[in-house]
């Protein structure tokens, strides 16, 4: 039996753009959006620089709450190394089951220069992480970029994965074409009422839906190397609410027909009430299996096949 033909590796792309002059232009790019604050679709326009605070209560000062290889994400990220986790600290969007708020609504975290997040980047690469995982990136997004390019300089050169609510300005998802090697969003939910019911933003759908279509154009379909991980490309991510809140019909329909029917689709099943989810008495419950059964039924019925288990 002959050898399987390896698929080749990529270099990060950031590599070139940096290679290029084309990342020190990025980052003034945005580095000056922070005057006028429209990183998020909420586009509040404070000016961060000034210590104004918008919806997402973070100024110009970057706030991490943790950095670790983080061995709890899919497979394809983990590896044997783990991803290299970094979480930031306060969120644009405003889930009311965040499993994470304590720091997405909170504010936990401590503040850091993009200087020592470059260090915390090059630490997670001597740890042999896999990737460097930016956790609720959005709203840090110039520092963050300002940050990698300083990594760079000292010797990063592992894939970047943004993974992020889906909640994203098409306009800056552009601004990181030849930054982000694997992009990870969210698609919570499609039906406007449940989006501004469960996350206060009725236009979740049709941004999500923009911002998705920006990062695929970039990337692809997710790309796995011969080891089982993942080196470029698109990883969508969907939790199962209870119910059927989450609207599942319209967002497999949307993936299949106008992303590709070879996505990469992470269909989660572990929901459980955090946060104010009490306050909601459909989200005040888990997941039973037939309801996820029933969701991983409908992403197969439109021809989704890759990143689930056929049940």
């Amino acid at each position: 039996m002959s050898a399987p033909v390896p698929v080749p590796v990529p270099a990060p792309v950031y590599l070139e753009t940096y290679k290029s002059g084309e990342l020190e232009e990025r980052i003034m790019k945005l580095m000056a959006i922070l005057n006028k604050c429209n990183l998020c679709p909420r586009a509040c326009g404070v000016n961060r620089n000034k210590g104004e605070i918008g919806y997402c209560k973070s100024s110009s000062d970057l706030v991490v709450s943790s950095v670790q290889p983080h061995f709890g994400e899919e497979d394809v990220l983990v590896g044997t190394h783990g991803s290299g986790t970094i979480f930031f600290t306060n969120c644009s969007l405003g889930c009311v089951y965040c499993q994470n708020y304590d720091i997405s609504q909170l504010g936990h975290g401590q503040r850091m220069t993009e200087e020592e997040l470059a260090l915390k980047m090059l630490d997670l690469q001597k740890k042999r992480c896999h990737n460097i995982n930016l956790v609720t990136p959005t709203h840090f997004t110039p520092q963050i970029v300002k940050a990698l390019k300083i990594a760079v300089e000292n010797g990063l050169h592992i894939p970047i994965v943004y993974n992020s609510s889906g909640y994203e300005s098409r306009n800056i998802i552009a601004l990181l074409d030849g930054i982000v090697d694997i992009y990870m969003p969210d698609i919570k939910c499609s039906d406007p009422g449940n989006a501004k019911r469960y996350h206060n933003a009725p236009d979740y759908f049709s941004v999500c839906k923009d911002a998705v279509k920006e990062m695929h154009r970039q990337v692809g379909d997710l790309t796995i190397d011969n080891l089982g991980i993942a080196v470029s490309g698109l990883l969508i991510r969907h939790l199962v609410l209870p119910g059927g809140v989450a609207d599942a019909v319209d967002i497999f329909e949307f993936i299949a027909r106008e992303i590709s029917e070879e996505s990469y689709v992470n269909i989660m099943a572990q929901y459980r009430p955090m946060y104010r989810a009490y306050e909601y008495k459909e989200l005040n419950r888990g997941v039973k299996m037939s309801e996820y059964r029933e969701v991983i039924t409908t992403a197969k019925r439109f021809g989704l096949h890759r990143g689930f288990r056929f049940i």
